[in-house]
């Protein structure tokens, strides 16, 4: 679901489920962390929400306005909890001092962080208004506010100070969440402030130059949640956690093609399905947490959509694609060729979980969705959350590169509909 300043939703059956307890590993963590003074990296849990209802709906209208959006001195890494909400994932992060705490979005497609559109900001003697206006425009909604320098609490113990903070006076599509954290590169912040139009330094930046990370790199892992609520991800600022991770990293550079360098961008060199080509040449595209399914160019989607029988897409109702039962047990892996080696999608990974996305009959709708403009763009896919779930995903920004490995979670058997598989909401 795609609540959050690319997206819209229709929340007037939308129920917010609250965080189950951490695991025993992630509180030891957290136990630790609050025991140091001193940093190379902090991992901390990412916190998994379910929006129920009507989301379904709006929820890839949202994505592909995002799209569209597009379209146009040391310690150290620190790894904390993230939660989902729906498809998306959440962190506590503080604000102040003493510090309130607020559910944030986590989004490397975007690099103003800002609170206020649930929680209201709570101003302390740390709160320091520059004078500046903050706002952000979106396809399907905005924020607009006002900016202060603030101390910003990821991991007890692991303070940033002077950290711009947008209060969020005013927001649109938001529901369910306290605002955003913003990952990406600085350069996406350019304009966002008013009367001054400069950058602002990220969370990452000033991380960095306060020396409360040796490097500005971070990890994320996503996975797929048996159970909702989960706490089934963490992010590691400042460093990589080889617990979330099987094997070696692969990197790839960002890419040099015009409107993805400007984000997370990378070049896929090819795509296929089965044997059928999707994606026949090196082209740019993002990976992006803020964007909830996988995103194709049309041209490429239609090759996808044509390699399936009986695949079609929901233009009245959803907007996805609809995968048959009949075709699901011969579905082919979708597998994407990043730096001469393959990460793929099985048949599982390719479908949305059951929990109301099961169509009579037993068909499936699919991850898979059409990008609204053809091959060409310099912005011709996004590896967005539904493919971020599979891989543990690394972005350095020291070296201009994102990376990615193998989880315990890239590949799961698909089984066919049973009452099982009608609870379990991770597939």
């Amino acid at each position: 679901m795609d609540c959050q300043p690319h997206h819209s939703c229709n929340q007037a059956e939308t129920s917010l489920i609250v965080m189950r307890s951490f695991s025993a590993f992630l509180f030891a963590v957290l136990i630790a962390a609050s025991r140091s003074t001193s940093w190379a990296s902090v991992t901390i849990p990412l916190r998994k929400l379910e929006f129920t209802g009507s989301y379904l709906q709006g929820s890839p209208h949202a994505d592909r306005a995002r799209a569209a959006s597009f379209l146009e001195t040391t310690s150290g890494p620190e790894t904390i909890p993230a939660t989902s909400m729906g498809y998306q994932y959440t962190v506590r992060v503080g604000v102040g001092s003493p510090a309130t705490y607020y559910d944030l979005l986590v989004d490397t497609g975007s690099s103003n962080t800002f609170v206020g559109t649930g929680k209201k900001y709570v101003r302390t003697s740390t709160s320091v208004p520059t004078g500046q206006n903050v706002s952000l425009e979106y396809e399907t909604g905005f924020f607009s506010g006002i900016e202060y320098y603030d101390t910003v609490t990821l991991a007890p113990g692991f303070a940033i100070k002077n950290q711009s903070i947008g209060d969020a006076l005013n927001s649109s599509t938001f529901e369910g969440v306290d605002g955003l954290i913003g990952l990406g590169p600085a350069d996406l912040t350019e304009h966002t402030l008013t009367p001054d139009t400069g950058l602002i330094p990220t969370v990452m930046d000033n991380a960095l130059k306060q020396g409360l990370i040796k490097n500005q790199i971070f990890g994320i892992s996503f996975a797929p949640a048996p159970n909702l609520p989960d706490t089934n991800g963490v992010i590691t600022y400042g460093g990589i956690d080889p617990a979330f991770y099987i094997g070696d990293i692969t990197y790839t550079p960002i890419t040099e093609t015009s409107r993805s360098s400007s984000f997370w961008g990378i070049n896929v060199t090819q795509a296929t399905y089965g044997t059928h080509t999707v994606i026949p040449q090196s082209t740019a595209g993002i990976v992006d947490s803020g964007t909830n399914l996988v995103y194709l160019a049309d041209d490429f989607f239609s090759r996808y959509l044509e390699a399936i029988p009986g695949a079609y897409v929901d233009v009245n109702k959803t907007g996805l694609l609809v995968i048959p039962l009949n075709s699901i047990g011969t579905m082919q892996p979708l597998n994407f060729t990043i730096n001469g080696r393959v990460f793929t999608l099985d048949t599982v990974a390719q479908l949305l979980p059951i929990r109301g996305h099961l169509n009579p009959g037993g068909a499936r709708y699919g991850v898979v969705k059409k990008a609204g403009a053809n091959s060409g763009s310099g912005f011709d896919f996004i590896l967005g959350l539904k493919f971020m779930e599979r891989y543990y995903v690394v972005f350095d920004a020291d070296n201009s590169r994102v990376g990615f490995a193998y989880t315990n979670h890239t590949f799961t058997r698909y089984t066919p509909i049973s009452e099982r598989e009608l609870r379990v909401t991770g597939e």
